[in-house]
């Protein structure tokens, strides 16, 4: 395939000495002379292991050459490769002004070409980027999105130092757009390497990589935090992180990683509370754990603000405890929220099929005597009837009866914290916590 790179920095560079490796005619791009020149003499524009022998190689073969004139990149190419810088301003927002540049170029040389074009955007963007980009083009050029081009995000996740590996081993290749037949051209490129192919909307690819980098920044913080804190005690803290990663039923699994509403129950909030005193008592600022439970309390004030727009209709609660199977009600996200609408006067009615007052005992009784001493009046062992008495329905937990019970009410209003099934998710009447 013939294929344009704009922008031969890092990962520009680096796709372009791949891709060509791979067997494709790759023409790169850049408004640096001297990195046009570094390429057309057979030499990488980095530092990276493997990357420049690939390079002589593939210049050696006739599969590679830069240039500075974007019409030649364009009129010589099928798809064109968007790479180039996206940094931060300073006030943390990111700079574009590069990236629609290359818009611009692109559209321009876009009036010289009646074939079909395709532009996949490596650059790391925000969400929206790439319908503003197309824009652009569409503008410039005087051509239409998906008739005379498309657009397509493909976020790319190399690590400097071993991008050459990364490029030919990935864990996935992420391919974001509304056009199928483009997404499908950007996955031929891929279709030889490991790894699965995933093809999502533009909005979802735009944000994927934010997401991974914050979330490695959080992992090194966390443990960064974990070792002052082990440091202190005598505790080898890298023992106690390799035990840590050895679960992979839970620590390093997708168990918890679905958002949702708050976390609650006994050992949860009672660790953390534990963890946070244990370093203040050694005077270590932890910043990360002692945001948790902060984020923790912000998503039960949400779901408070979500359901209170209804605070005129009667409120029908399924579920009450921290998590479905269980009677254990303290600290119950669930808990907080009812007792902040009771406290605003709302009229709410409560089901759980396995909270019954009369075995409640211990600190599970004096937890929701404490917060809703009242409950009894609230609970109800009929969900039909609730359901029909009620104009709001909110799912708290995911038991499976609760589908049955509502999939055929289409005159009330369903708040959903727990993403009870996917078959809700197309009803107009449905409302998803943070989805």
């Amino acid at each position: 395939m013939n294929i344009s790179i704009f922008g031969l920095g890092y990962v520009g560079c680096v796709s372009l000495g791949c891709l060509a490796k791979n067997g494709h005619n790759v023409i790169g791009v850049d408004i640096s002379q001297v990195k046009v020149d570094q390429i057309n003499s057979g030499h990488a524009t980095i530092i990276e292991k493997d990357i420049d022998r690939i390079m002589c190689e593939q210049k050696a073969a006739g599969r590679i050459i830069a240039t500075t004139e974007t019409h030649i990149a364009v009129t010589g190419s099928d798809i064109s490769i968007v790479a180039v810088g996206t940094p931060s301003t300073d006030k943390g927002h990111l700079n574009l002004q590069h990236i629609f540049q290359v818009a611009d170029n692109i559209g321009e040389a876009l009036k010289l070409k009646n074939t079909f074009h395709i532009i996949a955007v490596r650059s790391t963007i925000m969400p929206g980027a790439c319908d503003k980009f197309a824009g652009i083009v569409a503008k410039v050029s005087g051509k239409k999105r998906n008739v005379d081009f498309a657009i397509v995000d493909n976020p790319e996740f190399l690590r400097e130092g071993t991008a050459v590996s990364d490029y030919f081993n990935p864990p996935l290749t992420l391919i974001g757009s509304d056009n199928k037949d483009a997404a499908e051209k950007v996955a031929d490129l891929y279709r030889q390497l490991p790894g699965e192919i995933i093809i999502t909307s533009l909005k979802v690819a735009e944000i994927m990589k934010y997401i991974n980098n914050t979330f490695h920044a959080l992992k090194i913080s966390f443990s960064n935090e974990v070792g002052n804190i082990c440091s202190e005690v005598g505790i080898d803290s890298h023992e106690v992180m390799d035990i840590f990663c050895k679960d992979k039923q839970l620590n390093i699994s997708t168990y918890y990683f679905k958002p949702g509403f708050a976390y609650g129950g006994s050992c949860l909030p009672k660790d953390l509370k534990g963890l946070q005193t244990l370093a203040h008592d050694l005077y270590i600022d932890v910043p990360v754990i002692d945001s948790i439970h902060k984020a923790n309390d912000l998503q039960i004030q949400r779901a408070i603000k979500l359901i209170y727009k209804y605070w005129d209709k009667k409120l029908g609660f399924l579920g009450l405890s921290f998590k479905a199977g269980t009677d254990d009600l303290r600290n119950s996200p669930a808990v907080s929220v009812i007792e902040a609408l009771l406290g605003k006067g709302c009229d709410l009615a409560i089901y759980d099929k396995n909270i019954n007052l009369a075995v409640l005992t211990g600190k599970n009784k004096e937890y929701i005597n404490s917060r809703i001493p009242h409950l009894s009046n609230l609970l109800t062992n009929d969900p039909v009837k609730l359901i029909k008495d009620c104009d709001v329905i909110i799912i708290n937990t995911k038991e499976p009866e609760f589908l049955k019970l509502i999939e055929n009410f289409y005159d009330k209003t369903i708040i959903d914290f727990v993403r009870l099934d996917e078959s809700l998710l197309s009803k107009k009447n449905y409302i998803g916590i943070n989805w």
